[in-house]
């Protein structure tokens, strides 16, 4: 007897209807293969919220008692694959304060497969992906992220060529031609049997050794004994002094942030700064929902990186044209802040700058009128 679990980390809302549609199909195609499966989501906030790291589970077994077996674990902790269905992801995950930022392949069992959904390269996805310590598998599916928006569907074939992709990574858990059989029989449409079929052949597997990867450690926490615990659940609160804004050494001023808990997980898109053209006016400042400026001694606005969560706020409400811009996450290693380089040297700055702005990948939230979607394709193929 066998059991194999699929986990697929999607940013919630916007992609929620991608993972869905994929634990589903796990789930299907096993049947016609004469096992049972069980498709469900955890580790998300109800409702989700915009961006948030969010999971569905996939589990396939011979049998339901060994299903039930598996299910009875609290945490399951070595998924034979984890889907990364935005390539951002792999800098971590942060379920909105739960446990801290923890690594993409946390929960992925030794010498299983991390699944990525990228245009970019293993080498430069490992410079985010966190050490793990064992060895596993990094596998790409050639595409970029599948962001639908909200309530909106973006049926671009993503999660039909992630079940491919998954026939050629985890054979033991679907085969190919109970995918492509799945799919005919769920998504009722030809083209789609061909995308599964292109990605099986085109899935790309490289070896991750146990020393490759983000050297960077994750957050940690200890559980308290029986002797420390307390009644009921206790969160320690921030004290009325240090609610107050801040000040800094250097003349400047930054709101009280909690010290673990870092937003960055959340965005798949940062505002870069053009400070030069900033006139002050505060507007940024005054409607970022996450209090991510700090004032510098200068009067600028700095957007903190660890606090951002990438809405594009500032970008929207900013009056100056081109001032505050929103860049795919993708093309960062850190989380500096900006204005310390800029004050550091201008026009270093603004050569960075403008690399940023002019090489920016395309990153979109959805459709903004109906029809959007097929006009794309016919442009992408005249």
């Amino acid at each position: 007897m066998s059991t194999g679990s699929v986990e697929v980390v999607y940013r919630g809302i916007f992609q929620k209807t991608l993972a869905k549609n994929i634990c589903r199909g796990v789930v299907f195609a096993a049947k016609k293969a004469g096992k049972i499966g069980i498709a469900f989501g955890r580790y998300s906030d109800s409702p989700e919220r915009n961006g948030i790291p969010a999971k569905q589970f996939a589990v396939v077994s011979d049998t339901e008692e060994e299903l039930e077996e598996y299910l009875s674990r609290y945490e399951p902790d070595n998924n034979d694959v984890t889907i990364a269905a935005d390539d951002t992801l792999c800098k971590g995950v942060e379920s909105w304060a739960w446990y801290g930022l923890q690594p993409i392949n946390k929960l992925l069992a030794d010498g299983g497969t991390l699944l990525v959904t990228s245009t970019q390269s293993p080498n430069r996805l490992l410079s985010f992906i966190h050490r793990k310590g064992t060895p596993y598998n990094l596998a790409l599916v050639r595409s970029p992220a599948s962001f639908s928006g909200l309530w909106v569907y973006k049926d671009d074939h993503t999660d039909v060529r992630l079940l491919g992709a998954l026939a050629k990574v985890a054979p033991h858990i679907v085969s190919l031609e109970a995918i492509l059989e799945t799919i005919k029989e769920q998504w009722k449409d030809d083209s789609k049997v061909q995308s599964a079929k292109k990605a099986y052949g085109a899935t790309e597997s490289h070896p991750v050794s146990a020393e490759q990867g983000n050297e960077e450690i994750p957050y940690e926490f200890e559980l308290p004994g029986w002797k420390d615990m307390e009644e009921g659940l206790v969160i320690r609160g921030i004290s009325a002094e240090a609610q107050s804004i801040t000040g800094r050494d250097d003349g400047g001023y930054v709101p009280t942030r909690n010290t673990t808990f870092k937003k960055f997980s959340t965005r798949s898109m940062r505002p870069v700064i053009n400070f030069d053209t900033c006139t002050k006016c505060t507007v940024c400042w005054l409607n970022c929902p996450d209090t991510c400026f700090d004032v510098t001694p200068d009067g600028f606005y700095d957007a903190n990186m660890d606090a951002c969560c990438g809405c594009g706020v500032c970008e929207a409400v900013c009056p100056v044209a081109d001032c505050i811009t929103m860049v795919n996450e993708e093309a960062f290693d850190g989380n500096d802040g900006q204005w310390e380089a800029w004050n550091k040297d201008k026009e270093a700055y603004a050569g960075w700058l403008a690399e940023k702005i002019a090489n920016r990948p395309p990153r979109a939230h959805g459709f903004h009128h109906v029809g959007q979607y097929a006009e794309e394709v016919k442009n992408e193929s005249a």
